[in-house]
């Protein structure tokens, strides 16, 4: 196949032409032209990595999907569908969730954002957007008094991470962000541009912020342009996916199709938190209230560090020191800030229990690796 013809049929964000103007490395990324690194001087994953780290980094996540519950019926609705409690939610607030099959595995995880009474708005993974909505539209479509919509395509969402996020953004608006609490959004002009979401989230473990625009190119260029150059001083580097799985995984956080998916339960998994059981009855409830009744589960994810030289790459096997297969890595690969190689991996219940070391397989070489608790990093607390 004519590779460029293939690259003719991915999605682009409103950014794409300015991610290859900063000569970006483009990959597929769920059926997304994405950047997964940009070249600039001294430059690199490693680099982009270390400035959300240190300073401030921005990056172009208008690829993931917004879905829009509207009318009387919302809130049962995504009550209905989601493994938290929404109810809790007051206007302005948003919380970590997911949408699980019956069986207590994972459709998907998602954010969920109460905008109003009777509104609220679901953020989902990009490349599981149309089947997301697909699987909502079947699953509380059906549902009395509610409308619910795929806005995905309406929004661009750029994302602010890492100490010096909360000096850069303030330089662009007069909206007291210190005052927004940690999973909390408001609105505000931001860079000129009116009625710009601004949620205190982000999936790098640092503090920052996501701010949601129009999808029209000119007001995303705007707000990318006026960002980079709020942030100069802080050293602000453009960030791509590399960067952002990197951080993700030394902030212990979960990636779909890795740590959850539709063979991974939310016990094993380790985001019961996050579960509502007590909750009126939705999705999975029965399946994991059993789990819970049959006394946990039988796999667990765990944190590894390795011992021994070798990286824990996605799918290497994992064994126990005498030798027996008892897992697989879900994710691996080095820490940039941590310096050491770090990965996550679903062993039997008893192994992670014991937290004994394993063995995994680095390319036919058994590397042993000791259990860490999850998250590997945690951000200074905010004074």
């Amino acid at each position: 196949m004519d590779p460029s013809a293939s690259a003719a049929t991915l999605k682009k964000t409103a950014l794409n032409a300015t991610h290859r103007a900063l000569k970006a490395k483009m990959v597929d990324f769920g059926g997304w032209d994405m950047p997964v690194e940009y070249p600039c001087p001294g430059g690199g994953l490693i680099a982009e990595h270390l400035a959300v780290r240190t300073g401030v980094g921005l990056f172009d996540v208008s690829h993931m999907g917004e879905i829009q519950f509207r009318g009387p019926g919302a809130l049962a609705a995504v009550q209905h569908i989601t493994m938290n409690d929404a109810s809790k939610l007051q206007d302005g607030q948003a919380h970590y969730s997911a949408l699980l099959t019956p069986e207590g595995t994972f459709v998907d995880d998602i954010l969920v954002h109460r905008l109003g009474t009777n509104d609220y708005l679901l953020v989902v993974n990009a490349g599981t957007t149309e089947k997301d909505f697909s699987w909502i539209r079947k699953n509380a479509g059906a549902m009395p008094s509610i409308h619910i919509s795929d806005y995905s395509s309406y929004y661009s969402q750029l994302a602010l991470q890492g100490p010096r996020a909360l000096e850069t953004l303030t330089k662009l608006t007069k909206v007291d962000l210190a005052a927004i609490k940690n999973y909390w959004f408001t609105w505000g002009t931001v860079a000129g541009i009116p009625n710009v979401l601004i949620a205190r989230t982000g999936y790098s473990g640092e503090d920052g912020f996501e701010v949601y625009i129009p999808a029209d190119e000119a007001t995303t260029v705007k707000m990318w342009n006026a960002l980079l150059d709020a942030g100069a001083e802080f050293g602000i580097r453009p960030c791509g996916l590399g960067a952002r799985n990197t951080l993700r995984l030394e902030a212990g956080m979960s990636l779909y199709g890795h740590e959850i998916s539709e063979e991974i339960n939310v016990f094993e998994a380790g985001l019961a938190r996050w579960l509502k059981l007590d909750k009126d009855s939705f999705i999975g409830r029965d399946a994991l209230t059993a789990v819970q009744a049959q006394g946990g589960p039988r796999r667990k994810i765990i944190g590894l560090e390795m011992i021994e030289r070798g990286i824990a790459r996605d799918g290497y096997s994992v064994f126990s020191l005498e030798g027996q297969p008892i897992g697989t890595v879900t994710s691996g690969s080095p820490a940039p800030f941590l310096k050491t190689n770090i990965g996550m991996a679903l062993v039997p219940a008893a192994v992670a229990d014991s937290g004994s070391d394993v063995l995994v397989d680095v390319r036919g070489n058994r590397t042993r690796a000791r259990q860490v608790p999850i998250p590997f990093y945690k951000r200074p607390k905010r004074q």
